[in-house]
């Protein structure tokens, strides 16, 4: 093979080489580069208008469809992006050419085209003429109280109403043949960065669009649109705040001072000294007065709608009422943004803002995704407040808490012994696929609940639980700068539920293998057999050894553990919203048929079970049931739960006997143990730790500290991870 001759700069011939790959790609990727530019810009402008086109088609007199419709276009002019090295092929240009107003590089391309605009518009009184009657005119036909009043919140207060009109919004088109100024608004300002270029409109070119536009007898129908919307909003903000979901949840104290009942009130006086203002010079000062005593009640009225949230405990939480709650709140924002435009001395700026706010809801009101995120965070955390309080009961800070918990622990692996030989009876009854899920995970939930009946303990049961305990440690933490008390703590608290954890597997596993193992031995010595065949339990091995799927499958078990802890708190604040305690305890049928000294008892106890009851009976199930359902749609899912799988390698050991002991299937298989308990555990906290950290708007910055800190208890005190603290 002949030599590559040497680089001219004595460097080595593979780096010359791999220089003119280099220049040769870069030769091509530049006219590639441009193509797919002018693809990208091509498809951005598809349909878009060139301006002496859309200029010349500005009619006032057309019909009031094609009126509209010429709007949207304008907008879309407005929006489209320049073109490449395209000179003007019109009379006008398209915002290409130079403007009397060099504008700055950071100035958005929909603003440069406005000013370019309005100077096309300056220097062509005809074209100015036609552009302002087609605004006016379509301003004149329309419900501005519908955009000032309408816009932005759901027709009615129900969350499901709003997911309804958003899906209807996001598949189906809209129509510019509509008088409603609110429906029209979202076809013109449909895009993303809408509300950002109104935003970065300079005071300049907004002075020269108001002279543009400005007409006596319209900004008349506008100040008398804006008094009628804060009208109609007050009376909305006093329906809502005086509803009955809502008042028994406020504070008893702010709700005396009846800021409800006076808004729409005060809200009428505003009106009408408006109205004088407009009349006669002499009577404006009172409109000062009026807006500020209005800005007063305002404040009164979130102030007392706050105090929801405080009360939630003894009462509940819907996706309803945070709706309602947040549209009250959204609402009177609104007549905040309509008053400070009323009151302004520079009304185009206080109108800008407001146009501004409003494009902005265009974007909030079509995603689903926010409409999930905010109004589901306030009931997940109220979920989590429930979990946390009952994850504090697992959670072990002395070594006398420590030894309770071990000692539950082991009742709860005695249970689980019997589990296990229940799902074996199970699976030796032939149940078509659906039943035999369903008898599974009724003897889950049965062995669970008999756990709970007892006081007793099940390990896996515990992380989703503890994890928002663990966040309502954070809560209220400066976390952006945690001091190091705040670190230690926080690291105490995550050797506690590292030390309790490991107690509740320990208690477990010590009980359910032995229990398990004497049971088999107890059948051979009296009826001759175990309870297991052997190729049962060979399968048990091989279905259960760490070279399968045993890994993810844990895993997805984890995910389930933390599934039943959110099905738990939600049935147990479904319990508390309906009063179910209050109607066992006062109902007078329930009382008749009880008594009333068993009908408080039984009260009591349901307060304090119900959570713990639909965590057991919903784990169950879901372990029992969904991988059922995934076969049905040909998804390869099961469950590895530590101390069912524990208990069912000791079943397989007491059929096949000491020789199993010398094949790596069982050894691969006693392997898996530590990883299914990990995965369990870790998977199910994760989850449920992320979840309360969320929904309490905690963003945890400081992680690599506290990741630190463990690590150096780690190597300072391995031990208090493990063994329970000295008395």
């Amino acid at each position: 093979m002949t030599a590559l001759p040497p680089a001219p700069n004595g460097g080595a011939p593979d780096d010359s080489l791999s220089a003119r790959w280099r220049a040769l790609i870069t030769r091509l990727s530049q006219p590639l580069a441009a193509l797919r530019h002018r693809l990208g810009l091509r498809w951005l402008r598809r349909g878009s208008w060139e301006l002496t086109a859309l200029l010349n088609a500005a009619d006032p007199h057309a019909p009031g469809p094609l009126r509209r419709l010429w709007l949207i276009r304008l907008a879309e002019w407005l929006r489209s992006p320049p073109r490449l090295a395209e000179p003007a092929s019109n009379s006008f240009g398209d915002g290409r050419s130079s403007t009397s107003e060099p504008p700055s590089p950071g100035t958005p391309w929909p603003v440069r085209r406005l000013r370019h605009l309005l100077n096309v518009l300056e220097r062509h009184p005809e074209h100015a003429a036609a552009v302002r009657g087609v605004l006016h005119s379509v301003l004149r036909e329309s419900d501005l109280t519908a955009l000032l009043a309408d816009f932005g919140f759901a027709p009615r207060a129900a969350f499901t109403s709003e997911l309804g009109e958003r899906l209807r919004l996001a598949l189906l088109p809209g129509t510019p043949d509509t008088d409603d100024l609110g429906q029209l608004f979202q076809l013109i300002f449909k895009g993303r960065g809408d509300a950002l270029w109104l935003a970065a409109i300079d005071a300049g070119t907004l002075r020269r669009l108001a002279v543009l536009l400005h007409d006596d007898g319209l900004s008349a129908d506008w100040r008398r649109a804006l008094t009628d919307a804060i009208q109609m909003l007050a009376s909305q903000v006093r329906a809502v705040g005086l509803s009955a979901t809502l008042r028994q949840r406020m504070d008893p104290a702010l709700l005396a001072g009846r800021p409800f009942h006076r808004l729409a009130q005060a809200a009428t006086h505003l009106a009408d000294s408006a109205d004088a203002a407009n009349a006669d010079a002499a009577d404006a000062a009172s409109l000062p007065v009026q807006v500020q005593a209005l800005r007063v009640l305002l404040q009164d009225c979130r102030r007392t709608a706050d105090t929801v949230h405080q009360h939630l405990e003894a009462y509940g939480i819907s996706v309803d009422l945070v709706f309602q709650v947040e549209q009250l709140r959204e609402r009177t924002e609104r007549v905040d943004a309509l008053l400070d435009h009323l009151g302004s001395l520079d009304a185009a700026q206080e109108l800008q803002w407001l146009l501004v706010r409003l494009a902005d809801g265009v974007q909030n009101r079509r995603g689903l995704g926010p409409l999930f995120a905010h109004h589901y965070s306030m009931l997940a955390r109220k979920v989590a407040e429930r979990s946390a309080e009952t994850g504090e009961h697992y959670i072990t800070r002395s070594r006398a808490e420590w030894f309770d918990m071990l000692r539950r622990a082991c009742g709860g692996g005695l249970v689980i012994a019997g589990t296990t030989f229940g799902k074996f009876a199970l699976g030796a009854i032939a149940f078509s696929a659906f039943w035999a899920g369903f008898w599974a995970g009724v003897n889950y939930a049965a062995s669970f609940v008999l756990i709970q009946l007892m006081h007793w303990t099940v390990a896996t049961k515990q992380p989703a639980m503890t994890a928002p305990a663990m966040a309502a440690r954070l809560h209220g933490s400066q976390l952006d700068a945690l001091d190091d008390g705040a670190v230690e703590g926080f690291v105490d608290e995550v050797a506690h539920l590292i030390r309790s954890q490991f107690a509740g597997i320990v208690g477990n596993l010590a009980v359910v293998a032995p229990v398990v193992l004497a049971v088999q031995a107890a059948a051979w010595w009296l009826a001759g057999a175990p309870l297991l065949s052997a190729a049962e339990a060979r399968h048990t091995l091989e279905k259960l050894t760490l070279l399968g799927p045993t890994a993810a499958y844990a895993a997805f078990t984890g995910v389930l553990l933390f599934a039943s802890s959110l099905i738990a708190g939600w049935v147990e604040n479904w319990f508390v919203y309906h009063r179910l305690d209050s109607a066992i305890a006062w109902n007078p049928g329930i009382v008749r048929l009880l008594g009333a000294p068993r009908a408080q008892r039984w009260s009591t106890w349901w307060r304090g079970n119900i959570s713990g009851l639909a965590a057991n009976v919903s784990l169950g199930l879901l372990l029992g049931l969904v991988p059922t359902l995934a076969a049905f749609f040909g998804l390869p899912v099961e469950v590895r739960h530590v101390t069912l799988s524990a208990g069912q390698i000791a079943a397989a050991l007491g059929t096949l006997g000491a020789q199993v002991l010398h094949e790596p299937a069982f050894w691969w298989s006693l392997a898996a143990i530590p990883f299914i308990g990990a995965l369990n555990l870790a998977v199910s906290f994760w989850l449920a730790f992320r979840v309360a950290l969320r929904s309490r708007g905690i963003q945890l910055r400081e992680r690599d500290r506290i990741g630190a800190a463990i690590r150096a208890r780690l190597r300072c005190a391995p031990g208090s991870f493990l063994r329970p603290p000295p008395a």
